[in-house]
């Protein structure tokens, strides 16, 4: 307790000498011992002076404070709109230039709800990479029924949906674009995607993982006379050792996508399958294998 008092005392002597006071003046109070002495009030007075002008500067330090914090907020706010606006501005050009990637929801019926809310999922994802892409695709939601489970889980499950800049129609793809430009991406396809043209529309088959329905894209596209690709997994990745002895070219939506757009931006087919195929797929590069 002594040591706080001298503290004390050392503080008021410090305020009183740049207050030109010297201590003596103040009388015993001054320097902390607990006489009946009064300050006169004179040192009253410039000690109060004093109390004012110690607080109007903190509330000038705060006010500068919280001018800084806006504007660095304003700043950031700024470069986000700015980020924005680049954004839309490159997707609207995808819109009139291409490419154009379309996700066939005519088999979503055929998914349980779970697999249903993967897909919707999947969908937030593929849209947000897109956005995000230096060279972005023109997006299409097909078949995208009002009211159909699908369409009730994509609403529920990503905020803004409605805002996102994409077309979704009830519509086929097969009332929007000539065949000869359809080219319907499919794991089944003995057709190998060895470049992404712009003139072309892209077609994925809304099907989760879980969902194995063999061939059944590949025997959609048939079905429609369409031209059928499938990514070039084999051609450049390996088949890794595993305890399950499992491999698989079936892939989410998205991850095709981050598949085509990481090609359609380094025209790199090991860059672009790296960035889409996980290792649980069981397929590496050479390299990743050594």
């Amino acid at each position: 307790m002594e040591g706080g008092g001298s503290g004390e005392a050392e503080a008021l002597r410090e305020a009183l000498r740049l207050l030109r006071i010297e201590p003596a003046a103040a009388g015993p109070s001054a320097a902390g011992v607990g006489g009946a002495a009064p300050c006169s009030r004179n040192v009253l007075r410039k000690r109060r002076r004093w109390e004012r002008v110690l607080a109007a500067r903190r509330r000038r330090r705060r006010q500068e404070r919280e001018r800084s914090r806006a504007r660095r907020d304003g700043g950031r706010g700024a470069a986000r709109r700015h980020s924005k606006a680049l954004a839309e501005q490159r997707l609207l050009e995808a819109r009139a230039s291409g490419p154009r990637l379309c996700v066939d929801l005519g088999m979503a019926d055929r998914m349980t709800l779970k697999e249903t809310s993967r897909l919707a999922s999947q969908i937030r994802r593929l849209y947000g990479a897109n956005r995000q892409a230096e060279k972005p695709f023109w997006l299409y939601l097909t078949e995208f029924v009002v009211g159909s489970l699908i369409y009730e889980e994509c609403f529920r499950m990503n905020d803004g949906f409605s805002n996102y800049l994409m077309d979704t129609t009830q519509e086929s793809y097969l009332d929007l674009f000539p065949l000869d430009a359809i080219v319907y991406l499919t794991p089944d396809s003995e057709n190998v995607l060895e470049d992404i043209d712009p003139k072309k529309v892209y077609i994925l088959g809304g099907l989760v993982d879980e969902s194995i329905h063999k061939k059944l894209t590949l025997r959609r596209a048939q079905e429609q006379s369409l031209q059928t690709a499938r990514l070039p997994i084999r051609e450049y990745m390996v088949k890794a050792v595993n305890t399950k002895n499992y491999h698989s070219e079936t892939l989410a939506i998205n991850q095709v996508f981050d598949v085509l757009s990481t090609y359609y931006k380094t025209r790199s087919w090991p860059d672009a399958l790296k960035a889409g195929v996980s290792s649980g797929k069981g397929y590496v590069l050479p390299d990743a294998e050594k």
